[in-house]
Formats: C-alpha cells, sequence, structure tokens
C-alpha cells in the first residue's frame, strides 16, 4: 500500500482536508469543524503514518499535536517561503491541494516544528516581552502628559524613586494629574507580573548549558540569552551561523538574474524577537569587546544602523556555537 499524503487548510473554526497518493491521485477532500475528533478521524483514513502538511498559520499547535499523536509525520509549511504564484482561482481545497502537491514533489518550504516544551517556554517568554512593551507604552503617556503640560523635570529616569518622587508632587492641571495617577497606578501593577515570568524562566533554564554559555557574551543578561533559547529551539537544524543569521532576517536580501546582483536591506524576516535581542545585546556593550569594537569600525565606513546589524551578526555566531556547543571557545581563550 502506497503512502498517503494530507494537505491541511487550517482556519478558525473550519479546515478542508485533502488526501492523496504518492502519484498525485485525488482521493478525498473533507470539510470539518475544528476539534481534535474531527481532525483525528478525517487524518486516520490515510491509513498508518501519512506525510501531513498545513501551514504555519494562527493556532496550529493542537493540530500538530493531534497528528503526531495519530503516528503523522508532520510538516508545517512557511508562510512566506511558498510561492502560491498569482492563480485565477483560490479557495480552500485548492490551498490544501497545492500544499499537499508541494509536499509530495519535495519543494515544500517548511518552518520547524517546535515541540510542546519548547512552545510552553515561548508563551512564556513572548508574554514577558508583551508585558514589557506594554508598560514602556504607559511610561511613554507619561512623557506626553507632561509635555502638553510644558514640564521638564531634573532626572534622567522618570520611574526611579527620585523620579517618581517628583511625578507624584508636581503641579498639574486636575485631568492631567488624574491621568498621570492612573498610569502610575498600571505601571506598578506590570512589576510583579514581569518579575514572575523573569522567575518562571529562570527555573526552566537553571541547568540549560546552552543558556549558560550564551550569558557569558558580553551584553547578554537573563533575559535575552531566554529569547535566544525560546525562539532558536533546536540550534543543530542550522549548518552554520550563517544560516541562522538568515533565519533572524539579519542578512541582505540577495536578487539575482544574469549577471546583475542587487543586495539589498535585511530581510527582516524570521524572529522579530531574535532579531531586537541581537541588536539590544550589541548596545549594552560595555568596555572594548571585539563586537563593539566592529560595530564602531563598520559605522564609521557604512552608518551606525549597517555597524549594529553587522555587530548583531557577529553576536548571533556567538550565540549558536554556545547553544550547540554549551561553550564558547573563544570567549573562554579569552578569559
Amino acid at each position: 500500500m502506497s503512502k498517503e499524503y494530507v494537505g491541511i487548510d487550517l482556519h478558525r473554526r473550519r479546515s478542508v482536508v485533502v488526501r492523496k497518493d504518492s502519484s498525485g491521485q485525488l482521493l478525498e477532500t473533507v470539510h470539518i469543524t475544528n476539534s481534535p475528533v474531527a481532525l483525528a478521524e478525517a487524518v486516520t483514513r490515510a491509513g498508518e503514518n501519512p506525510e501531513v502538511v498545513l501551514e504555519a498559520t494562527y493556532g496550529w499547535y493542537w493540530a500538530a499535536d493531534v497528528l503526531a499523536e495519530l503516528g503523522a509525520t508532520v510538516h508545517l509549511a512557511h508562510p512566506l517561503g511558498n510561492n502560491w504564484g498569482n492563480r485565477r482561482v483560490k479557495n480552500d481545497e485548492r490551498d490544501a491541494a497545492d500544499l499537499l502537491d508541494l509536499l509530495r514533489l519535495g519543494r515544500l518550504a517548511e518552518a520547524y516544528v517546535a515541540p510542546p516544551g519548547l512552545r510552553e517556554l515561548r508563551e512564556l517568554v513572548r508574554h514577558r516581552a508583551k508585558l514589557v512593551t506594554a508598560r514602556s507604552a504607559l511610561k511613554i503617556q507619561v512623557s506626553a502628559v507632561l509635555a502638553k503640560e510644558g514640564v521638564m523635570l531634573p532626572v534622567q529616569n522618570l520611574f526611579s524613586v527620585a523620579g517618581r518622587s517628583l511625578l507624584e508632587s508636581i503641579d498639574l492641571g486636575d485631568a492631567y494629574r488624574l491621568r498621570v495617577d492612573s498610569l502610575l497606578r498600571l505601571i506598578e501593577v506590570f512589576g510583579p507580573e514581569i518579575d514572575e515570568f523573569d522567575h518562571l524562566v529562570a527555573g526552566i533554564l537553571a541547568e540549560h548549558a546552552g543558556y549558560q554559555a550564551i550569558e557569558a557574551i558580553p551584553g547578554v543578561g537573563p533575559v535575552i540569552g531566554a529569547v535566544f533559547v525560546a525562539e532558536i529551539g533546536d540550534v543543530s537544524r542550522f549548518p552554520g551561523p550563517s544560516q541562522l543569521c538568515s533565519w533572524a532576517g539579519l542578512t541582505p536580501r540577495h536578487r539575482e538574474s544574469d549577471l546583475k546582483v542587487r543586495r539589498g536591506h535585511i530581510s527582516k524576516q524570521g524572529s522579530r524577537l531574535v532579531r531586537w535581542a541581537a541588536v539590544e545585546a550589541v548596545g549594552h556593550q560595555r568596555g572594548a569587546t571585539p563586537i563593539r569594537a566592529l560595530h564602531h569600525r563598520v559605522a564609521d565606513r557604512r552608518g551606525k544602523n549597517i555597524g549594529r546589524v553587522a555587530a548583531a551578526r557577529k553576536l548571533l555566531t556567538l550565540v549558536y556555537y554556545g547553544l550547540r556547543d554549551g561553550h564558547i571557545r573563544c570567549l573562554a581563550d579569552a578569559g
């Protein structure tokens, strides 16, 4: 009996499941209302160990877990890596069938299927990042209110002990005073929540050799290190550091045809958090570190943004070896 292939066009409430044999002969098209039971029933008809593809779209975790429990080989289609072309007809059945055919013919651009444990770590790390973003937005609002009143406080950090004392004592109009007080109360709420997730992530990664290794990189602390571990996952899926940098969207776009070659800005495809963490770690460099020296050397020739990105690629190269080997040899030799 030949191996069967299954393509799934997954939506929030309903999905389409298409089955074909290895020759491309259509066997079945099923419309289901999403549930683990309905999905399992549709895929079970493909026999043992089918090859199943679904797109890395909203809420794919549950479907991947159901498929894995059935013994299927799960492939996650990269949303940007597969060229759908300018099709005259586009519908859910065609989408599922085209995904299936790309898989069957070995032309599917695949995304990484993170294991359940890594997905849980990502949830914690990403939630912490969103909490910090929300708190930063509140702080920006406080500065905006002060600007409307023309208030300039003689402190660098408005939310230090001295800054908070000044914020609570300055004279503002009634509406502005009420808004600042409300914002300060909301900012206070976020602190314990962020601390709790810091504690949870630190506990999970306490024995992680790669995490401990990359914390030795100048500019990489517990928060940025956790982002690298959670978002990159199994670093052995990358042949080398250049592929990791490309996946993170830190390498230039490349367009080549005949003798014409165009290299543009960085692609910015991949994990936004990894790019943020790499660039942020470059900004945290202190002293005469090799990464900081590279940053300034390139910035003097090409501009500060290009210098920062070049240094971020260098830093991500160190992250690659730290996660792969559990230590970073050049840092150990320097020590």
